[in-house]
């Protein structure tokens, strides 16, 4: 990955170092735990509703900046939450490639173009900034309406979980991606490789145009073995730090789904933080991870649709899970369902901002002595 690729007209964003989210991603004491949700801006929420009927549908909302920035917004407004992320999908860079992705109801996303054979490969070229400039200014947007103190997350697909729905057309068991992975790794790679320049030119310039934080969605690395998985996965995305690092100052979180075997690795990559989803325990990826990276989650979602009893219950057990000690950020193990209750999603925000961060015995602790005790 060269200097050349990378987007360097925008200014970088102004750090809200002192921020919860900022400081627990660096592992630093802080009174309490941060709490934000993946997918938390979404069909759950009446006021997301109106406001994508309004739109004319997902794409429209996506690509229009005030738009995106407004559904951003509106679950920090509700719930009072510890950050921001960028309303966005992860296919916006391969439709920028050419591949014209479609949203439909029932059945999701989908591209009329899949990159099927040699020469749909050989054409793959890393979008030009211009063609995502509706992500620039949804980032600008947000962060010039976000309270003091409350960051933005940028983000996107990792390389693999890119060329999945690349090469498949859409969400499925990805059996065209797995079969060229395993029958033609030349035009695979191409593939990663093309995603990795432009998975790295997108975060960048979403740092530059607002966000303090990116995040890496690596949905479906989970399909992969271990050799694999560090051949398509884990080395582009390695890159893909090293490059946000040495262009920016935002901290990088990966989230891997079902990739709890893979932990280890993941946190070698110099990643900040890593997410864990809700089949592996947050105790266990911190003995796997050792230390080198603050974690976040890991509330099973589907906990969150039944009863707001039930909810906190099961939020309780994730706060104890991780215990005492910097580094964690509440969140969920994937994200908000469109079926959860609004009223369920408060009473868990709740729950995690009053727990005391000395969770595994239930009292209060000074942040620092605990820190002191892990290390």
């Amino acid at each position: 990955m060269t200097d050349d690729t990378i987007d360097m007209r925008r200014p970088l964003a102004t750090m809200t170092s002192d921020s919860l989210f900022i400081r627990a991603l660096r592992r630093q004491p802080t009174p309490r735990r941060p709490v934000w949700f993946m997918r938390q801006a979404g069909r759950y929420l009446p006021e997301y509703r109106e406001t994508r009927e309004r739109a004319g549908g997902f794409l429209n909302l996506v690509r229009t900046p005030e738009l995106a920035c407004e559904v951003a917004l509106q679950p920090v407004r509700r719930f009072g939450l510890d950050a921001a992320i960028v309303f966005s999908d992860i296919l916006v860079i391969p439709d920028a490639m050419g591949l014209e992705l479609e949203f439909s109801e029932g059945s999701g996303p989908g591209f009329n173009n899949p990159v099927r054979d040699e020469k749909a490969v050989a054409k793959l070229r890393e979008p030009e900034p211009d063609a995502l400039d509706y992500v620039w200014r949804a980032c600008q947007a947000t962060r010039g309406e976000l309270p003091a103190g409350v960051p933005l997350i940028g983000f996107c697909g990792s390389p693999f979980t890119l060329a999945c729905y690349m090469v498949d057309g859409g969400g499925s068991d990805f059996w065209h991606a797995r079969h060229m992975m395993h029958s033609r790794p030349d035009l695979f790679r191409r593939i990663v490789e093309v995603n990795a320049r432009a998975v790295a030119n997108s975060l960048v310039a979403q740092a530059r145009a607002g966000c303090e934080a990116v995040m890496i969605f690596d949905s479906w690395g989970g399909l992969l073995d271990r050799r694999n998985y560090e051949l398509f996965s884990l080395a582009p995305m390695r890159r893909i730090v090293a490059s946000v690092q040495r262009f920016t100052k935002a901290p990088v979180i990966i989230f891997a789904r079902g990739c709890g075997p893979f932990l280890s690795d993941i946190a070698s990559s110099r990643c900040d933080c890593v997410g864990v989803d809700w089949h592996t325990t947050l105790s266990e990826a911190r003995r796997r991870t050792r230390g080198r990276v603050s974690l976040q989650g890991n509330l099973d979602p589907a906990a969150l649709a039944g009863d707001a009893t039930t909810a906190k219950k099961a939020a309780r057990a994730v706060l104890k899970e991780h215990g005492s000690g910097p580094g964690h950020i509440f969140n969920l193990g994937h994200g908000v369902d469109r079926r959860t209750p609004p009223e369920n999603v408060e009473a868990v925000v709740e729950t995690a901002r009053n727990f005391p961060l000395n969770g595994a015995r239930e009292t209060t602790e000074n942040p620092e002595n605990a820190e002191a005790r892990e290390e």
